[in-house]
C-alpha cells in the first residue's frame, strides 16, 4: 500500500458486489452449519448429562481440551480424512461448539424449578413429555444464550479455513495480504462483523418469540 492511497476503493467494492455476494453466502453457511450440528449433538448429550450427573464432568473435559487445540492444527488433521472440503472446516467447527452448547443446556435445564418438574410429573408427563414439553422450554434463554456465543465465534473462525482454501470471506483477506490492497481486507472483515451482529440479533429475535412469557413479565414489571 503506497503512501496517500485511499484505505478502501469504493469502486472496487462495487465491481465485485456479486462476488462478494457469493461469499458471504458460503461464509455463512460454513459458519452456521456447524452451530446447527453442534446444537443437534448438544441437546440429547446435555440431557443425557443432566440426568446423569457423574458423565458431565468427563463430556466437559473432552470438548474443553478439542476446544484448546488451534482451529489451523485441527483443520490440517481433518485434512488427511476430508481433503481441502467444507467439511474440513465445519467438523473442526462443529466440535468447537460443544463446549459451549453442552455447559448451555445442561446449565439450562439445571433452571428448571424443581416444582415445575414435580408438576409436570404429577399432570402425568413421562421424562421424554416433560423435557420437551416442559423443560427445554424453560431452558430456552440458558440454552440460546450458549448458541449465540458459539455463532459468533463460529463466524469469526471460518476466515481460518482460507488457509486450507475453504474460508469464505477469508478468501479477501489472504487475497488483499498477498497484494498488499487493504480494500479486499477491510471489506471482508466489516462483512464478517456485520454476520456475526446480524446473527446474534436474530438469535435475541428467536429467544423472545419461543419465549413469550417472559415478554409479559418485562411488561407487568
Amino acid at each position: 500500500m503506497s503512501d496517500g492511497e485511499p484505505l478502501v476503493r469504493w469502486q472496487w467494492i462495487g465491481d465485485h458486489a456479486g462476488e462478494l455476494v457469493d461469499y458471504t453466502g458460503v461464509h455463512l453457511r460454513l459458519g452456521l452449519l456447524p452451530v446447527l450440528f453442534g446444537l443437534i449433538i448438544s441437546v440429547p448429550l446435555g440431557i443425557l448429562c443432566h440426568r446423569r450427573g457423574w458423565l458431565y464432568a468427563p463430556v466437559l473435559t473432552v470438548a474443553n481440551i478439542l476446544y484448546s487445540i488451534p482451529s489451523l492444527a485441527l483443520f490440517m488433521i481433518f485434512v488427511n480424512y476430508t481433503g481441502l472440503t467444507e467439511r474440513t472446516v465445519m467438523i473442526p467447527l462443529t466440535l468447537y461448539t460443544l463446549s459451549v452448547l453442552v455447559p448451555g443446556v445442561v446449565d439450562g435445564l439445571a433452571s428448571v424449578p424443581e416444582p415445575v418438574r414435580q408438576a409436570a410429573t404429577a399432570l402425568g408427563f413421562g421424562p421424554t413429555r416433560r423435557i420437551v414439553q416442559v423443560e427445554l422450554p424453560i431452558a430456552v434463554p440458558v440454552v440460546i444464550a450458549g448458541v449465540r456465543v458459539a455463532a459468533v465465534s463460529s463466524i469469526s473462525l471460518v476466515a481460518v479455513g482460507q488457509l486450507i482454501g475453504q474460508g469464505g470471506l477469508g478468501y479477501y483477506i489472504t487475497r488483499g495480504l498477498q497484494l498488499d490492497f487493504p480494500t479486499p481486507i477491510v471489506t471482508a472483515i466489516v462483512l464478517i462483523m456485520l454476520l456475526a451482529l446480524t446473527t446474534d440479533a436474530l438469535l435475541v429475535l428467536a429467544q423472545r418469540l419461543l419465549t413469550p412469557w417472559s415478554r409479559s413479565k418485562v411488561v407487568a414489571s
